[in-house]
């Protein structure tokens, strides 16, 4: 069953309020709203979103930066494989 904008920033609202300040976890939201759009222009019709793993890179990466979170998105579209291999090495370093 397919999942709607709106459910989709619900469920992400509690990470993205963990991860980011109170005054810019709505604007992290529209971001990344934009981002699954961007993500469907590319790849779908099947891929309605970022799939987890890749949100789980570019959360990690952007590490609650808004700046940083929009680089992330904008770069995940483009070639997700770089993001996923620069995620791993951000992982491995804070272990």
């Amino acid at each position: 069953m397919a999942v709607g904008s709106a459910q989709r920033r619900g469920e992400r609202l509690p990470r993205i309020a963990a991860s980011f300040r109170q005054p810019e976890v709505e604007a992290a939201l529209d971001l990344l709203e934009l981002a699954d759009l961007a993500w469907h222009d590319c790849y779908g019709p099947q891929e309605l979103c970022l799939p987890p793993d890749v949100l789980d890179d570019v959360l990690v990466l952007a590490d609650g930066d808004l700046a940083a979170l929009a680089r992330m998105a904008r770069a995940a579209v483009r070639d997700h494989r770089d993001i996923r291999v620069a995620a791993d090495e951000h992982r491995a370093r804070s272990r």
